[in-house]
């Protein structure tokens, strides 16, 4: 069984684009009793290696992102409130009203807009856009504000971590769990020598990975990731695009990445529950992965999750056991 209690810990971890320390912190704690090897690149990225009982030929790489979306401050107003950007892909529908913590010293606010008894008919019809908002944190003026934030602070989603009924509710599933997946591969006796890699800035342009992949130099790669589960009343058939509860998904293509055919046909032969994505959406790591250096032959193995790049995600815990048990049995017969 995985270990929710520390999956609970890496999911209210703060780590946007950019500032992953305190995940980072979290796995090194967690890895470095059972890593041969592990080093810290300059773009922040966990580079670890661990020895198996053979060494294969291939050099698999397992990977996995820190950073969560989230918010900068760009912007102190006179009043006190904060102006702020999106790190990642946010929808504007995921903002308005939610609860945030600004900065190291993760000062509590609000997202805040117009209220509604100042909408005019056609402004209630549409959702408030990002750059219209502001962070209310209870300051007096701007002095006041400038004692607890400054310009280029992160900004995260402050939200609870519920588990029940087989089901997890949280900020940061994506990829949170996919670090989670490494981290137990690494606590475990592994059939075959393997590198992991715990990467940056997934969010913004996966360039921890690139970084990542160039370093290592594998000949294969499983990226583990979260991705776009949509079963929900208002979609139907393909656009629900993967299901919470119908196991791993397994890519055979997305916006960035044509994955390679025959560890397709591996994920999905695991003997443990497999769905793959009914439309050609989204991208992570292996868009980057998979074209380093003189190519890489890549895989995506990935957690269903409702509301992804929102500030609650929903997955289900079958689900993350399925697809523990498909990267372990991929990643073995990748170097059989």
């Amino acid at each position: 069984m995985l270990d929710d209690t520390l999956l609970e810990r890496l999911c209210k971890a703060d780590a946007p684009s950019g500032f992953e320390e305190e995940v980072r912190d979290i796995i090194l704690a967690e890895i470095r009793p059972y890593a041969d090897s592990i080093t810290v690149d300059n773009m922040g990225n966990i580079l670890a290696f661990k020895k198996g009982r053979l060494s294969p030929k291939k050099k698999l790489l397992l990977s996995a992102h820190m950073d969560e979306v989230g918010f900068i401050v760009t912007d102190i107003q006179s009043d006190g409130t904060l102006k702020f950007a999106g790190v990642g892909g946010i929808n504007d529908s995921a903002v308005f009203a939610k609860q945030v913590k600004v900065g190291k010293q993760k000062v509590a606010g609000v997202i805040n807009a117009k209220p509604v008894h100042l909408l005019n008919a056609d402004e209630r019809k549409k959702v408030p856009k990002m750059d219209s908002l502001c962070i209310d944190i209870g300051a007096k003026d701007k002095a006041d504000a400038e004692q607890y934030v400054c310009l280029g602070d992160m900004v995260v989603f402050d939200s609870p971590y519920e588990k029940q009924d087989g089901r997890i509710i949280a900020k940061a599933i994506d990829d949170r769990f996919g670090c989670l997946v490494l981290i137990e591969m690494l606590k475990r006796e592994l059939p075959y020598d393997m590198h992991f890699s715990f990467v940056v800035q997934e969010e913004i342009g996966l360039r921890g990975a690139k970084a990542a992949a160039y370093t290592i130099n594998p000949d294969c790669a499983i990226v583990v990731e979260a991705t776009t589960a949509a079963d929900v009343p208002f979609a139907e058939d393909e656009k629900r695009v993967c299901l919470v509860g119908g196991g791993a998904v397994v890519s055979y293509r997305d916006r960035s990445t044509i994955y390679d055919k025959a560890y397709y046909q591996i994920a999905m032969s695991a003997p443990a529950k497999t769905q793959t994505k009914t439309m050609i959406a989204g991208g992570n790591d292996a868009g980057a992965i998979h074209c380093s250096r003189g190519g890489v032959r890549t895989i995506a193995i990935s957690l269903p999750c409702r509301y992804i790049h929102s500030s609650s995600s929903l997955a289900s815990v079958e689900d993350m056991e399925a697809v523990f048990e498909t990267v372990q049995y991929t990643a073995e017969r990748i170097l059989s």
